[in-house]
């Protein structure tokens, strides 16, 4: 791995909108409702939470997650490393890592399906979104 073949501008673009995604998939728009039945966690008790927290480290979690991607792809030739070959390795990683992960969690925590579903297609879009990002950005 080569972290200096690292595009991190592509990284932060990747990891940015990978957060709007996730601010469009919780809002009541789309899931947040849903989520947060899911959760059992009062809308009170949500608006108490220091969101600038809260959106901050989930953010600096994504720039990790992202730049983890960003190192598999050095490992791929500059030829392989297409807006497509992003966009495999960000629905696999999310499909075979983050999902795969969290159901275990949430088989242990007894949440329900539904929350696993939303949460865990959250990761694939994210991720690939993500890896269509650094792979475009090549």
């Amino acid at each position: 791995m080569e972290i200096s073949a690292v595009n991190y501008l592509a990284v932060v673009a990747g990891a940015l909108v990978f957060w709007i995604i996730g601010a469009l998939w919780y809002s009541p728009v789309l899931f947040g409702k849903r989520w947060q039945k899911e959760i059992g966690i009062p809308k009170e008790s949500i608006s108490k939470a220091n969101m600038a927290m809260v959106f901050g480290l989930s953010f600096v979690l994504m720039l990790v997650m992202v730049f983890g991607m960003a190192l598999i792809l050095t490992l791929y030739t500059p030829e392989e490393v297409t807006w497509s070959s992003g966009l495999c390795l960000g629905g696999r990683t999310g499909l075979l890592f983050a999902m795969a992960t969290m159901g275990i969690n949430y088989l242990y925590q007894r949440r329900s399906l539904v929350l696993w579903l939303i949460d865990g297609i959250y990761m694939i879009i994210g991720l690939g979104a993500a890896g269509i990002i650094l792979g475009a950005w090549n």
